[in-house]
């Protein structure tokens, strides 16, 4: 199975498993499947932490590809597909990079790993992280 993370469900992983639940825990640690995480996570991220919606505890190009490697995490590229299908898809949710990240998961047939509830309403297989 390959699986996609979201922003906020990669975020939650990189610091104390609290909030993710047991499932999703297990399949970020087991090591056994293929997990990515998008470019658009990285470019949101680095957005967030320039205009201060986010603290980081180091500057984004370093932090990021640390914990990619520790966690076995492989990269996704945005490609013209993953960009021309955001247009199919339903307005449910007003955040580009979530359009961005659920038309990847369409196109490259994964799970998106996520705690976001909008999710769903959208033709993609959705793994639920919260609690």
């Amino acid at each position: 199975m390959k699986y996609l993370l979201d922003t906020v469900t990669w975020i939650w992983s990189i610091g104390p498993l609290e909030r993710i639940n047991r499932q999703a825990q297990e399949i970020l640690e087991n090591g056994e499947e293929e997990i990515y995480l998008s470019a658009a996570t990285s470019w949101e991220i680095s957005i967030k932490v320039r205009t201060g919606n986010l603290n980081f505890p180091e500057p984004p190009a370093s932090h990021i590809s640390q914990f990619m490697a520790r966690q076995n995490l492989r990269p996704l590229s945005i490609t013209h597909t993953h960009a021309q299908k955001v247009h199919e898809l339903p307005n449910h949710h007003k955040d580009p990079f979530d359009h961005i990240l659920i038309a990847q998961a369409i196109v490259e047939g994964m799970v998106i790993l996520t705690s976001d509830r909008v999710f769903a309403k959208y033709p993609v297989e959705v793994l639920w992280c919260g609690k």
